[in-house]
């Protein structure tokens, strides 16, 4: 058995829901050719990774990766989202996670910051 548990959460199976309510709906609308089916259904496709990105950021979704075994149940609630996930997309997304400390770089006299009102920037070739 893996133990790998992505997927299976209440983020994961609504964006799934929803997606699929969405694509069925508009594949309706296309049978019986009806434009406004096909937009509400388009629609609800493309808000359904919205909604499972808001219920991730709300602890309702995991981290990618290896979890201990306690954690697989798809009710248990994730303590850890508010920090943000190391290697996740969505929480890079939303501002969360690793922070990369940087350091302000002293400005040359050649280069930006010596550039005056009759000077023009370099470029690569010159």
């Amino acid at each position: 058995m893996s133990l790998y548990d992505e997927g299976h959460t209440i983020a994961g199976w609504t964006g799934v829901g929803i997606a699929t309510a969405g694509g069925g709906l508009a594949g309706w609308g296309v049978c019986v050719s009806s434009p406004s089916l096909i937009v509400i259904g388009l629609a609800l496709v493309a808000v359904s990774p919205l909604v499972a990105w808001a219920l991730h950021l709300t602890g309702r979704g995991k981290a990618p990766g290896v979890r201990p075994r306690e954690e697989w149940g798809m009710r248990v609630r994730d303590t850890r989202a508010r920090e943000g996930h190391p290697g996740c997309v969505g929480c890079r997304l939303a501002g969360r996670g690793r922070r990369v400390a940087t350091t302000p770089v002293a400005a040359s006299s050649s280069g930006a910051a010596g550039a005056g009102a009759g000077s023009r920037p370099l470029s690569p070739v010159e």
